[in-house]
């Protein structure tokens, strides 16, 4: 796809980076002033270096990344709460447009969810922000594939600054002010670590949580129950003293900062746990852990933060995504009937047919005969959940409706 990137930060730079290895190509590239682009594709290298060297990424104004042409922005400005701008208005244009969002910035998903829902139901454009929870751990995906009407909570470790000085402290017997110090010159933890260490960070993805369950099962929008910062009940870990790690691993036990989301509200706070318990992850480590309906307890665990980490997340979100036939990736061929690739991977692999229902009969058939003329070993069958066809064989196919 075409994709514009908002934010030069950590994760919009992994972006940036990366995106030409996943088949896209970069559009745009905006700071908070400026913004360098080009319709063909910019020269992100040439741009980030003009960044370091000069606070700028091009000599276009920021606006005109909004402006130029793309089917996806990747939103990954700084996140700010209340009104979440200017994220949300990027949101909006983008939509407006008929363009995909794909979110990092947590702000609009976590401060207006109910405004970006009515937003993406006048739009043709979808909005994706699997990267706003957990980083690289398929939080919100998983929420989503497995049916958010089926979850009961979903809890976890959720911001890894907290944890790296909690798993610390209990690890060394050693103060907050002595391992905070330490996570600082680490570069694990900001110079003002507020966001952190007060739980924000962590309500705020539990926020978003609390929307995708609410949102998820309530069959109208009007019906359900939005959920923003000012509904948690949010502590944090400033004022837990080196003596009560102590006390709480002679009995067995530690501390996590843990946040909790269910359909009627949002917690986070210090929680005494097992030591040798699913959510006594280490170090920067976040997990998720979702109860559900009839399926039990299921347990996510991975990298919650970091640029590359990050964008990964975001890469899996644009590929979920409808697919413009005009920005097949450069190893797909284009046939007059459908844009069928070339064969991408020699591996078993799916691949996904959002198709409407009339027009199952003819992709099934179209597409037996095409993976039979590829010599590929294929089945179809129509996933009623997701609205279309899954195809399974030796040979990765994007098919477009």
């Amino acid at each position: 796809m075409r994709v514009a990137v908002l934010g030069v930060g950590a994760v919009g730079t992994a972006v940036a980076e990366l995106a030409d290895t996943h088949g896209h190509t970069v559009t745009a590239l905006a700071d908070s002033e400026s913004a360098a682009v080009d319709p063909a594709g910019i020269d992100v290298e040439a741009a980030l270096t003009r960044k370091r060297e000069t606070d700028t990424v091009g000599k276009a104004g920021r606006e005109s990344a909004l402006d130029g042409e793309y089917d996806v922005l990747v939103e990954a400005t700084p996140t700010t709460l209340g009104d979440a701008q200017p994220g949300f208005s990027h949101v909006r244009a983008a939509l407006e447009s008929d363009r995909h969002v794909v979110l990092a910035n947590k702000g609009p998903v976590a401060e207006r969810f109910d405004d970006i829902s009515r937003l993406v139901q006048q739009s043709t454009g979808q909005l994706r922000f699997e990267a706003t929870v957990g980083g690289a751990i398929p939080a919100v995906s998983t929420v989503e594939d497995f049916g958010p009407e089926r979850i009961k909570t979903a809890r976890g470790v959720l911001n890894g600054t907290a944890n790296f000085i909690l798993t610390r402290m209990a690890a060394e017997g050693l103060d907050y002010d002595h391992v905070l110090a330490e996570a600082q010159d680490l570069g694990v933890a900001e110079t003002d670590p507020s966001f952190d260490v007060n739980g924000t960070d962590a309500a705020l993805k539990c926020v978003i949580l609390a929307n995708v369950l609410s949102y998820g099962t309530a069959g109208d929008p009007d019906e359900a129950r939005e959920f923003t910062l000012a509904d948690a009940a949010v502590d944090g870990i400033r004022d837990i003293p080196g003596s009560a790690l102590r006390l709480a691993g002679d009995d067995g036990r530690t501390v996590r900062l843990i946040g909790e989301a269910t359909r009627d509200g949002v917690r986070v706070g210090p929680r005494l746990i097992p030591e040798n318990g699913t959510l006594a992850v280490s170090g920067t480590r976040n997990i998720i852990q979702l109860d559900t309906e009839h399926a039990g307890r299921l347990n996510v665990s991975g990298r919650g933060a970091g640029g590359p980490e990050t964008a990964s997340a975001i890469f899996s979100d644009i590929e979920r995504l409808d697919w413009p036939a005009t920005s097949a990736p450069a190893n797909w061929g284009v046939s007059d009937e459908w844009p069928l690739p070339r064969p991408v991977i020699a591996l078993l692999s799916r691949c996904w047919v959002p198709l409407g229902a009339e027009r199952r009969d003819i992709v099934s058939s179209q597409c037996s005969r095409r993976w039979r003329e590829s010599q590929a070993s294929v089945g179809i069958g129509y996933d009623g959940y997701r609205n279309g066809f899954s195809l399974i064989g030796q040979n990765s196919y994007h098919v477009a409706p």
